[in-house]
């Protein structure tokens, strides 16, 4: 009588202790997206991705190079993933060439770092639109711009254009388009931009250093397995 006695009381206090939960499982940190950082560097670029990446590649390009807008197509996607691993940073370096590209430049440039690599996605996927259109000028139009100041040719060149139109779809408004064409502290950073590349060696666009080497890559099928054997 006494042993089923104490069995039930053992079976009780079984009951009525309380149960231990499993520990949770850790969360697993979600690896950080190394293309949604981009800052503006010394040197005038806009650079994204890790700034401790072991490959650091650099682009010296021009918004209105047909090989630059080609390079846009084919590489936008493989980089961004290389960058996006943290083993890749990527930099644009405006090389500017003519007055259209200047334009185009300093509206790509008027949003900052956070909207720089949208717009210059855009105007190289538009780039035989809006280049066209402002090659294709009538010869009024281009007698009227030589009368202007080198703020109103700028401003008139990215009407004529379509530019403010396109820099209003990733969020830059006309005013601040306008402002950024008469800028003349931006156009003279270009300018100063384009004389440290000529002293690096840049003769065209597009060209590209990777880890500081300048690289003879010129698209990339070319460039990929550079940015391989470096690391990335």
């Amino acid at each position: 009588m006494k042993r089923l006695l104490l069995a039930s009381m053992v079976a009780v206090a079984a009951l009525a202790a309380p149960s231990v939960a499993a520990a949770p499982a850790k969360k697993v940190a979600a690896a950080p997206d190394w293309t949604k950082t981009v800052v503006l560097t010394p040197e005038g670029g806009f650079r994204m991705g890790n700034p401790a990446a072991r490959v650091k590649l650099v682009e010296y390009g021009s918004l209105t190079c047909s090989h630059c807008a080609d390079f846009s197509k084919s590489g936008t996607a493989p980089l961004s993933a290389a960058v996006r691993s943290g083993k890749v940073s990527f930099e644009f370096r405006n090389f500017v060439l003519n007055g259209p590209d200047l334009a185009a430049s300093l509206i790509a440039r008027c949003g900052g770092p956070g909207k720089f690599f949208p717009m210059v996605g855009k105007m190289f996927a538009s780039q035989a639109q809006w280049a066209g259109k402002i090659s294709g000028m009538s010869q009024a139009q281009a007698e009227q711009l030589a009368t202007l100041s080198r703020p109103q040719q700028l401003a008139r060149i990215a009407e004529i254009g379509g530019l403010t139109q396109l820099a209003a779809g990733s969020g830059i408004t006309p005013g601040q388009a306008k402002k950024c064409l008469a800028d003349q502290a931006s156009v003279q950073r270009l300018a100063e931009m384009h004389e440290a590349a000529a002293k690096l060696g840049v003769e065209g666009t597009p060209t590209f250093f990777v880890n500081g080497s300048k690289v003879h890559a010129h698209n990339w099928a070319e460039l990929a397995p550079l940015i391989r054997k470096a690391g990335g």
